[in-house]
């Protein structure tokens, strides 16, 4: 019982709580391949639930799922320069074939942009064949000097879209289009609320005209971004000299984008909502909804665990029963640092009344519930649930969400209250390296829904913009 229960509390040590979460919940465990991490089944399993939401919603909008080389040649890498120069400090490269040195070396994917045109420069020729919807689940590799587990590693599980279009307007309509997929995804199904929005020069992504993101809060007022959608103009189409035919037979070059998400958007989760008793997940994306606990070995037990099996099995909601051999007590605490968002108690004494009990993971209100009410009032709690829980992180999040109208009170703000800062900003370049060299926080978005009045929060020249900053993950 103790291993379970000893979690550290997250207004003491949020980096250990999380670190306790992830293991005891067995999420993942540790590697002895330094800076990789191995995702436990019951981790992977919450990546699936993701796969699976994510892959329908692609689909539906007429994306199809491919899959590229994992190993890019570095002449392929070097032809978009602007683009390998911002992942140079992250790519690892194989240069050797068992016993001999390679003559050109191999770099294992960062991303796959360069992949992607390689092959659109063979397949594109007429605007017959546009627009071209690709998308891929793959690993990549980024050699990150510091880890944490789904948070930053070495080897990343992600998806990554990769569009072609005849036009600006349609490129540009694509890079939004999937921006709030990935939106309503965040809101709808993991109960994130995130802010989002246009990501400064600075901040953009490698080779791109334009990145926009997800921007999450989690627990401690730290930012996590929780995808990027990324318009790429037609600079890499010329870089690789793809082109096709108009309808007045003339040539052009096509226009690109990019967009992604990763196993980070569990780190998100787990942030967002977890307790000092362990993981808590939404409903909806939560693998196995309801684990049902027996309380006893009885015959009348055991007939209740069959008749309930085949009416969740009917009504679609995953569970599991845990027969093992441990105590009731210690069922109920590793039910709680897993996260199942319904603990069903099985007893003679609730069964005699024809009623069982149930356990809300993110309130631990316990309710009575009739037997043959038992299906309906699951699911409405789960619809209840999924609710509470975003409102609960979105109550938390705009109350860490401040003003900063000078330096003075952004640096009070900085130093003493965890969360984002919106403030003025002129638009140089400068003034966002300052802010970022004093408090270590980094611009995370453009406010583009607000008036700009005043003058900019580090330079007190007039502000052209207005941005949200936030310390990172």
């Amino acid at each position: 019982m103790s291993e379970i229960k000893d979690i550290t509390s997250r207004d003491v040590d949020f980096a250990k709580w999380y670190t306790d979460v992830v293991t005891k919940a067995n999420l993942v465990d540790y590697s002895t391949v330094k800076g990789s991490m191995i995702i436990c089944p019951y981790g992977y399993a919450i990546w699936e639930e993701m796969q699976k939401v994510l892959d329908k919603m692609f689909k539906d909008t007429s994306h199809e799922n491919m899959q590229m080389p994992l190993l890019i040649p570095e002449s392929l890498l070097n032809i978009e320069k602007e683009h390998v120069a911002g992942f140079a400090p992250e790519v690892a490269w194989v240069t050797h074939g068992g016993k001999e040195k390679l003559d050109e070396r191999l770099c294992i994917r960062p991303t796959s942009e360069v992949l992607f045109c390689d092959y659109y420069k063979k397949i594109i020729k007429s605007y017959r064949d546009l627009p071209k919807l690709y998308n891929q689940w793959c690993t990549i590799v980024r050699w990150e000097k510091t880890t944490r587990p789904f948070l930053r590693s070495r080897e990343i599980l992600w998806q990554e879209g990769h569009t072609m279009h005849a036009t600006k307007e349609e490129a540009l309509a694509e890079t939004l289009r999937m921006l709030h997929i990935y939106e309503d995804f965040q809101k709808n199904y993991l109960a994130i609320p995130v802010i989002v929005g246009k990501k400064t020069e600075k901040e953009k992504f490698a080779g791109a005209v334009a990145s926009y993101s997800l921007e999450a809060m989690m627990y401690d007022g730290v930012a996590l971004q929780n995808g990027t959608s990324h318009y790429f103009g037609n600079g890499f189409a010329k870089a690789f000299g793809i082109e096709f035919l108009n309808k007045d037979n003339k040539l052009e070059t096509p226009y690109q984008t990019s967009w992604g998400v990763t196993t980070r958007m569990i780190g998100s989760l787990i942030m967002v909502h977890g307790d000092d008793r362990g993981l808590v997940l939404p409903p909806k994306i939560a693998p196995t909804k309801v684990i049902i606990i027996p309380i006893g070995t009885s015959n009348e037990v055991n007939e209740a665990l069959n008749t309930l099996e085949e009416e969740l099995k009917e009504a679609e909601i995953t569970y599991k029963i845990d027969n093992s051999p441990k105590t009731p007590g210690f069922k109920f605490a590793e039910a709680e640092v897993k996260g199942y968002p319904i603990r069903l108690e099985v007893g003679p004494r609730d069964l005699a009344e024809n009623m069982f009990t149930i356990v809300r993971r993110d309130t631990l209100e316990k309710i009575r519930i009739p037997k043959n009410e038992l299906i309906s009032k699951i699911k409405e709690i789960f619809k209840v649930m999924q609710e509470d829980m975003y409102n609960k992180a979105l109550e938390r999040r705009n109350s860490m969400i401040y003003e900063a109208h000078d330096y003075q009170e952004f640096t009070s703000i900085a130093l003493n209250k965890p969360g984002f800062i919106k403030a003025n900003w002129c638009g140089d370049e400068a003034c966002e390296n300052k802010i970022k060299d004093d408090f270590n926080m980094k611009s995370r978005c453009l406010i583009e829904d607000e008036e700009i009045i005043g003058n900019c929060v580090c330079c007190g020249k007039k502000a052209e913009k207005r941005l949200y900053f936030g310390r990172q993950y």
